[in-house]
Formats: structure tokens, sequence, C-alpha cells
């Protein structure tokens, strides 16, 4: 499977770029005490952190706002992922338990404060482009209605888009019958190389130590 960045984004975010982690045979299931103890006492711990601060002042949160502002799509009616995660936790409304895969996708975005998404290898169609969603596109997401992707940054392959730093698809979804995954971090354009690989390579590690199986990451950017 290639992955590409389309000249459009590039155009708009030159420093743009993505870790790419491919997993296979993994298994995903509840997750572990230590996970869930983990996210939930770092839930805790941004909540207390929030009392002192908005969470549009915090250093990640406030670049992905930006580079959704740069492609066209408002960051206050469109917030990215990780700032509705950040939003959850300001109202104590603390993310419950998915299953492992998701548990571990939102410790490391809300670590990173980053969007960060998971797909089910097997449920994808050729080769993967990172490009800006049209006018008329949309999919059911995993927020349970229609989501209008124009000017979002989306994930597509040749059935069309599946993901997105604002909300991911539901034809995409992780469950506990994935084998195999494909993940999409969404960098921090101001970051260095070394702490992109260095991130990468800390969640691909961390994945297959709870999920079993194997995994091989890159950096994929403009």
């Amino acid at each position: 499977m290639e992955i590409q960045i389309s000249s459009n984004i590039c155009k708009l975010v030159p420093a743009f770029s993505v870790g790419i982690i491919e997993y296979k045979d993994i298994q995903v299931g509840a997750s572990p005490q230590m996970l869930k103890g983990r996210l939930q006492l770092f839930q805790e711990s941004i909540y207390f952190d929030l009392l002192e601060k908005n969470v549009t002042d915090l250093d990640g949160i406030k670049e992905w706002r930006s580079i959704f502002k740069t492609t066209g799509k408002d960051p206050n009616r469109y917030r990215h992922s990780a700032e509705a995660l950040y939003r959850r936790i300001a109202k104590q409304n603390y993310l419950q338990s998915v299953n492992s895969a998701i548990d571990l996708n939102n410790f490391f975005s809300l670590e990173y404060q980053i969007p960060i998404g998971v797909y089910d290898w097997d449920k994808l169609n050729g080769n993967v482009e990172l490009r800006l969603g049209n006018d008329n596109e949309e999919y059911a997401g995993l927020n349970g209605r229609p989501n209008n992707l124009e000017k979002l940054i989306v994930s597509a392959d040749d059935l069309g888009p599946f993901g997105s730093p604002f909300v991911d698809s539901e034809r995409t979804a992780v469950t506990e019958e994935t084998s195999n995954a494909l993940q999409i971090i969404y960098l921090r354009p101001s970051s260095t190389q070394e702490s992109k690989q260095k991130m990468t390579e800390s969640l691909m590690k961390m994945f297959t130590q709870i999920h079993g199986g194997s995994g091989s990451y890159k950096i994929v950017g403009c």
C-alpha cells in the first residue's frame, strides 16, 4: 500500500507530515488494567491543569486549530479530535474504555495533543492519499452522524474518504475482529524530525506490547 500527501495540502502546510504505522496479526480486546488506570489518572491530571488554563492555550491543540483554519475549515465549528477529547475532560466527561486499540489511541492523542486515527487494514481498498475533502463528500462518522468533509484533511482510499483528524468513519472502524490495522498520526509541523520518529516508534512499541503481532512505521511528509 502506498501512502501519499496531496500537493494541495503541501502548498498550504509545507511542513505537513504524518506518522504511518502498519500492524499485522494483532489481537484487539478489552484494555488491560494498566492502560485503563493510566488513561483514567491522566484524564484527572488534565482536568486539574485545565482549571488554570484554556484548552486552546495548549500548544498542540493550538497548532492543529491553526492547520484547520489554514485549509479553510472553521476550528470553532470543526474541532480536531484531540481538542474534542480535551474539552470533554474539562467538563469531567471522562472517556470510557472502548477497546484496547481505541483506548491506546486516545491515551497518546491526549499525551501529545494531536489527532491520531486507527483503521482496520482489511476494510481499506487500494492506496491511501491524504488530501482535502471535496464539497460533495461526506461519510458516516464515529460520532454517529453524517460529516461534511469539504476542506477537511482526509485520508482516502479507492472507495473514498475514511478518516480525518476531525472524526473517523464507521467504514474502517477497528473492532475486536480486527487483525491488521493502519495507524495515522497527525504530527505537529513544528516538531523536529527526531521527535516525530521517537513518538511514532514509541506508540508502535506500546501498541504491539498490548496487542501482539508486528508493526512497522515510517514518516511521510511534504
